[in-house]
């Protein structure tokens, strides 16, 4: 996701309607939006994104506690009932442009946002009300922006690794059902790609099938890696299936430790508190490959001095998979993100 461009002059917000919406979870959702009748989307390239708005969000106002921390707790009226109102922000892009030119609409792959008071997100829980055709209204800023893209972030790399942590998955699925899509006319770059994604479940894995499809195909130099972190019993015999948080999946193909075993030596060698790094190891589930791939296999491919990570998701992880390039000799870019609200939003 991201939203770190200005929206500029030119752009204005559009009306636009949920098509369709498919429940992953209860907390992930894929959904299509339609433009405005009369007004296409505008082009874009894969991996950018575009502001969305729906009206009917629960707003919530921003208070600090005693000790000065900030929380945001509902707004509420002074009947004691929560305040609706409308709420922007930016999303990536998971429909690929030649999707987009054939169908018109846009499609994206969202997270049920918790906040730490264990609210809900203000537009995320608007969106999951969305319940076509009975409520499928959704605003959109007639304007597409963002530089996480293979144009502008590629540069002279040879091999290209993706690594996405839950929806950060997004604009790389856009990105690689378009180099599909051009590969099928003939037009390929010669670049090896490399997707590592991981969710919580099987079913979590968004495009997991056309994923799967495009590896098989070969018209991509592709290899696709897929992985959960709460695998179930099911899943030990999915042989294109791995295991483990995306991060730790890095580190075990550039033969790392798990992050929750460095945390430990950590606490050990600083005094640190031990018995928590132990409990998160304890809780880790410990990093397999796909049985189809060999990190010896992968390593050869992401040779390094040739090799870009992007990555985009969460921030946490994103922090660790850097460590995890610079020890390896890769280049580094990841996707930023920040709310995007419009001075009419």
């Amino acid at each position: 996701m991201s939203g770190h461009d200005s929206l500029g002059p030119m752009a204005e917000w559009k009306a636009g309607r949920v098509s369709s919406w498919t429940a992953l979870s209860p907390t992930l959702a894929l959904f299509r939006v339609m433009p405005e009748a009369g007004t296409p989307f505008p082009s874009y390239a894969a991996g950018q994104y575009i502001a969305l708005r729906r009206d009917s969000c629960k707003l919530t106002r921003r208070v600090k506690d005693p000790e000065g921390r900030v929380h945001y707790v509902p707004d509420l009226d002074e009947g004691g009932v929560q305040r609706l109102g409308p709420v922007a922000h930016s999303y990536s892009i998971s429909s690929a442009p030649c999707e987009t030119e054939e169908h018109g609409w846009l499609e994206f792959y969202v997270v049920l946002e918790v906040t730490e008071e264990q609210f809900p997100g203000r537009l995320t829980e608007s969106l999951f009300r969305i319940d076509p055709p009975r409520d499928d209204q959704v605003g959109y800023m007639n304007r597409i922006a963002g530089d996480f893209t293979l144009d502008k972030r590629r540069g002279e790399a040879r091999s290209v690794i993706m690594v996405g942590t839950g929806t950060g998955l997004a604009p790389f699925a856009g990105m690689l059902k378009q180099l599909d899509h051009e590969a099928a006319q003939g037009r390929r770059d010669g670049v090896r790609y490399t997707l590592l994604h991981a969710n919580r479940t099987t079913a979590e894995l968004a495009y997991h099938q056309r994923l799967q499809e495009i590896e098989r195909a070969g018209r991509l130099d592709f290899v696709y890696l897929a992985s959960v972190s709460r695998p179930a019993k099911q899943d030990e015999q999915d042989g294109r299936l791995g295991r483990g948080r995306a991060n730790n999946v890095l580190r075990l193909l550039f033969g790392l430790p798990m992050r929750e075993e460095e945390d430990l030596k950590l606490a050990r060698q600083s005094g640190g508190d031990v018995a928590l790094a132990e409990a998160a190891l304890a809780r880790s589930v410990r990093p397999e490959l796909p049985a189809h791939v060999s990190a010896e296999g992968l390593r050869a491919r992401l040779a390094p001095g040739e090799t870009l990570v992007l990555t985009c998701g969460n921030p946490s992880s994103m922090a660790d998979i850097r460590t995890v390039s610079e020890a390896a000799g890769a280049r580094f870019e990841k996707e930023d993100w920040k709310l995007v609200l419009p001075a009419k939003a």
